[in-house]
């Protein structure tokens, strides 16, 4: 492969400022090329320093004279204050889930089998309506502990007390960008406490912690609080990130009720000259294509294709046509209430199983593709492209070590379809965010899953109890 140039304050060769912070060795790495096609290194030695990748090399790399440290022979000398032997494991950037309502983790399974309007009216929303701030502290550690545990190194909240979220995802080691959800039946007040989490918590967490506005939907959100959210996005500088054209349904809804659909209210709100990002998305028509084509800002939809199949929308994300718009699609799960898992590698298989049955051609999505939208896409989407998402010099540490020694991933014909169509989640074994390790051979580091799981249990019944008839929001497209 032909490697990128490294960032201006990445280093090209062995560092002499003394040990690095971590070394890995042995491994196969994922890599992208300056065509941003994936490719892989095989033995390759992965130095990180300060948070950052410093070099990616194939084979071991030779410590100039002036190195000082504990060094590990499997490093030919390079010495480093950690040191992983990843013989055998694959490295690749660590997965965003670019759409999630992760403290949602606790009502895993609460609605089965149900159309959408059932399921929010009639369970999530009733439900949600009884939600206590320690309910969202758990429901948040379960869900990071899961995101962990399945190489997950960066995901995109949108729910409600994010002060909380926001708590449990620095301490749990995980980056995120994070917004306080909003209706307009809150009025004024709920699209100020949203703006004044995204500043309070904007870069914090030693920077892995970025924000976003997040006004609900644009049929929960009316015209004039979306016109007000694009003005403060673009006064302040923040994401906004909202649920926009999920299914067809909303599409015609929207188009009988207003003229619209949803995506020419937004681009009306002036939401499409800010940075967006649209959860779901498969609700765009042909008509909303030349209306995203003119957006000035920069504009990522997430797909969560297992919710789709789940409440039987006839339609998914349109891949292929938002990317010929230059329009990055990240991979997404959505919450646990509808998905079930916060699993990323499934939504990359589903993901490209749905796009070939759409698109009527097994072409479409090739291994190698999926696997870039899990990726730079992914990071390029939630607005992290330029930190996140690849394997290069001056980027973040955030890297997965994937062992393919299992039953079920081998022989390895072809290694990009293995990882996409055969490896789990499970098959992680070390995630790293930042050049921290949060889990070391499938062993939890910052996070107490036993002691979470049984105060969920214990909070079930007063949380899911529906009979008090309140809801927080009506859902009518």
């Amino acid at each position: 492969m032909t490697w990128p140039e490294p960032t201006p304050d990445a280093r090209t060769g062995p560092s002499t400022r003394g040990p690095a912070d971590l070394v890995i060795t042995g491994c196969t790495a994922l890599v992208h090329d300056e065509r941003e096609e994936v490719g892989f290194v095989e033995n390759a030695t992965i130095v990180v320093r300060g948070g950052r990748i410093e070099t990616v090399t194939a084979g071991p790399v030779t410590a100039g004279p002036a190195i000082a440290g504990r060094a590990d022979p499997t490093t030919t000398g390079l010495a480093a204050a950690e040191h992983i032997d990843a013989r055998g494991q694959v490295a690749l950037p660590g997965l965003v889930n670019c759409h999630t309502h992760s403290p949602m983790v606790t009502l895993r399974g609460i609605a089965e089998d149900l159309p959408i309007e059932e399921w929010f009216n009639e369970f999530v929303w009733p439900i949600e309506s009884n939600l206590q701030e320690r309910d969202v502290e758990l429901g948040a550690r379960l869900a990071c502990a899961e995101m962990i545990r399945g190489g997950v190194t960066c995901f995109a909240d949108h729910y409600f007390s994010m002060d909380t979220v926001a708590a449990v995802t620095a301490e749990s080691g995980l980056r995120a960008n994070l917004g306080q959800a909003f209706f307009s039946s809150q009025g004024a007040e709920g699209r100020e406490r949203s703006l004044d989490f995204a500043l309070r918590h904007r870069d914090t967490a030693d920077g892995r912690i970025t924000t976003s506005l997040a006004p609900h939907a644009p049929y929960t959100v009316d015209d004039a609080d979306l016109a007000a959210t694009a003005r403060l996005a673009r006064e302040h500088g923040l994401l906004v990130h909202i649920h926009a054209a999920e299914n067809r349904d909303q599409t015609e809804a929207s188009l009988a009720r207003h003229g619209r659909t949803p995506i020419e209210i937004l681009a009306g709100a002036g939401l499409l000259d800010t940075d967006l990002l649209i959860a779901h998305g498969t609700g765009i028509v042909e008509r909303d294509l030349p209306v995203l084509a003119r957006a000035s800002g920069r504009v990522g939809v997430a797909s969560a294709p297992r919710g789709y199949l789940k409440f039987a929308w006839p339609t998914t994300t349109p891949v292929r046509a938002l990317r010929e718009l230059g329009i990055p699609v990240g991979l997404a799960t959505d919450g646990a209430a509808s998905n079930n898992s916060l699993d990323v590698w499934e939504s990359m298989a589903l993901t490209a199983l749905a796009q070939k049955f759409t698109e009527a051609d097994p072409r479409r999505l090739t291994s190698r593709q999926a696997l870039h939208h899990a990726t730079l896409q992914s990071a390029r989407a939630v607005g992290l492209g330029e930190r996140i998402g690849s394997l290069a010099p001056g980027l973040r540490a955030d890297i997965v070590l994937v062992d393919l020694s299992g039953p079920h991933t081998q022989p390895v014909h072809d290694l990009a379809a293995t990882l996409v169509h055969s490896a789990r989640a499970g098959d992680v074994h070390t995630t790293i965010v930042d050049g921290r390790i949060l889990m070391r051979d499938r062993e939890l580091l910052t996070l107490d899953v036993p002691a979470v799981v049984r105060e969920i249990n214990a909070r079930m019944p007063a949380l899911i109890d529906r009979s008090h008839g309140r809801r927080i929001q009506d859902y009518d497209t």
